[in-house]
């Protein structure tokens, strides 16, 4: 009789559970039984893992095989799981050392002919392992850079079983040919150093072949709106963006992540988290430090938004869009259902997925824009633009954002129709995206300065009470914002939201806190209605 263990980890959304990967052997007639709660995928690593061995020059143990994965009340998927079901069963056969892989984590998918596939979701498995004490991964080349980013761990990146068996026997470790797929400078059997080779992201190159990134100084004139998409990046707050087609809403949005500030180690942590576990990390980039942007088409369901899928939910939208920014255009074309669920990661800056696999916690703090036109036709508010849009047309059309999502935009914009004078540049270009990105960072720090000790780091994020007790405004500065509160304009939470975008206004023009005028701002960019507040975010 024969026992031997190693582990591996099962990933519950973002989170990692280590799973113990036992391996025993009794005679008998030869059989190979998984147990310990495997889905459709991980069964069929039966198959895999005895071809790989097969095909790597070992032999295949011909006796009565049982495989546990404990523990077994948590559910198991995937391909991640195979070598360390290889490495168990030849530890359980003596071919390796039992006691070589009994606290080694292994993460990888075998291939027939025994190569190690890279698998979703390396970054948070490693974390898992390390937080659970485990100081030795083993996972597929390609991957390897990804785990290096957990401090503390040492990773070996191999490219096949043979390698494994190698490694862990002290035998000369086999020449193996580099995947397609494969960084061509992540070494075998090497430490890898974190922080190595980190990117921002690939940029799209020009007809001349040098890089481009989307600029501020290319959207031609909107000032009001230019200055609300500040705003919103300084203090974290949501915006809707509404007029006609070709006014550049879209092209604000784009611009949006060049003014927001990079991200710091823990939230690019939190990001590439995220972007593994869906497969859609930037190749040659382990570490994404800008903040992302995703804008699903307007045909997406509820559950791409949200999250969802068969089994275990996958991240969706909100999700991919953590830390960053999540564009919606053509807001109104979206299903009501998809819209309304995001109520509730815009309060909370997570979303909570109960299916009949599990419950499952995904982080969803994003900045949201919302572009939509004024009608279906989009030329309703164009004087003489002909549209013919019936009256009842356009109400449903403006009621598909409902009133509680919309409660919870800070920043309401009307997008003008651009001039010919903006448009052709006879009023000279805008601020570039790196001017603005200045007092954006700026604001953001003094923000921080103040909140420092506390949960939150964005105005966006404290809640009303501290604002209204210990974050007071000037004396006198809400009389504004009281009297609407008393017309029925703003809502309890509206209030809330105008002092922190109140809030926002100051940091961006340097004061200690915001006053009367900060206020005014602050309800003109809420409610579209204009009260000679002048606008001082970054601009007189």
């Amino acid at each position: 009789m024969g026992f031997a263990r190693a582990c591996s980890v099962a990933l519950v959304g973002v989170e990692g559970v280590v799973v113990e990967v036992q391996a025993d052997l009794e005679p008998g007639v030869a059989a190979f039984t998984l147990v310990g709660l495997p889905d459709k995928s991980l069964v069929e690593s039966r198959d895999r893992v005895r071809a790989a061995v097969v095909n790597s020059g070992a032999d295949w143990p011909q006796k009565k095989l049982t495989v546990g994965l404990s523990p077994a009340s948590v559910p198991k998927g995937g391909s991640g799981f195979d070598l360390a079901v290889a490495c168990a069963v030849l530890g359980a056969a003596d071919r390796i050392d039992p006691a070589a892989i009994a606290d080694v984590v292994m993460i990888g998918e075998l291939g027939l002919d025994g190569r190690v596939r890279p698998v979703r979701g390396v970054l948070p498995a490693v974390l898992a392992a390390a937080e659970a004490g485990y100081r030795h991964v083993v996972v597929p080349e390609q991957t390897a850079g990804e785990a290096a980013l957990v401090p503390g761990v040492t990773v070996l990146g191999v490219r096949s079983l043979r390698q494994v068996i190698a490694v862990l026997g002290d035998e000369p470790v086999p020449e193996e040919p580099a995947s397609d797929r494969g960084r061509p400078d992540t070494m075998l059997a090497g430490l890898m150093v974190p922080g190595a080779g980190l990117g921002t992201g690939l940029a799209p190159f020009s007809s001349d072949g040098t890089a481009h990134r989307p600029d501020l100084a290319d959207v031609a004139g909107q000032g009001r709106a230019r200055k609300a998409l500040e705003v919103a990046a300084a203090g974290g707050h949501h915006l809707l963006l509404s007029g006609p087609p070709g006014a550049g809403k879209t092209m604000l949005a784009e611009r949006l992540t060049a003014i927001l500030p990079p991200l710091s180690r823990q939230e690019s942590l939190e990001v590439t988290a995220v972007h593994s576990v869906a497969g859609i990390l930037p190749p040659g980039e382990p570490l994404i430090s800008g903040a992302p942007y995703c804008a699903p088409h307007h045909s997406a369901t509820m559950q791409s938004l949200v999250g969802g899928g068969n089994g275990l939910p996958r991240p969706g939208a909100v999700s991919l869009a953590h830390r960053g920014v999540l564009f919606l255009d053509e807001a109104p074309e979206f299903s009501v259902r998809a819209l309304d669920a995001l109520r509730q990661p815009l309060e909370s800056g997570h979303v909570v997925v109960a299916r009949a696999a599990g419950v499952v916690r995904l982080p969803a703090r994003f900045l949201m824009i919302l572009a939509a036109n004024p009608c279906p036709c989009g030329r309703h508010t164009l004087a003489g633009a002909g549209c013919e849009c019936p009256p009842s047309a356009v109400r449903r059309y403006q009621a598909r954002l409902s009133g509680p999502l919309l409660d919870r935009v800070d920043l309401r914009v009307e997008v003008e129709p651009v001039g010919r004078a903006d448009l052709m540049g006879s009023g000279g270009r805008g601020e570039t995206s790196a001017e603005v990105a200045g007092r954006v960072r700026e604001a953001r720090e003094r923000a921080a300065e103040r909140l420092a000790g506390t949960p939150w780091t964005t105005n966006s994020e404290v809640p009303g009470h501290e604002l209204r007790t210990r974050l007071v405004t000037a004396p006198g500065a809400l009389m504004a914002a009281e009297r609407d509160m008393e017309r029925g304009v703003l809502t309890a939470r509206g209030l809330d939201r105008v002092l922190r975008v109140a809030w926002t206004v100051a940091d961006l023009r340097a004061a200690d806190r915001p006053d009367a005028s900060d206020i005014a701002a602050a309800l003109e960019l809420r409610t579209g209605i204009q009260r000679g507040a002048v606008m001082r975010a970054g601009a007189s």
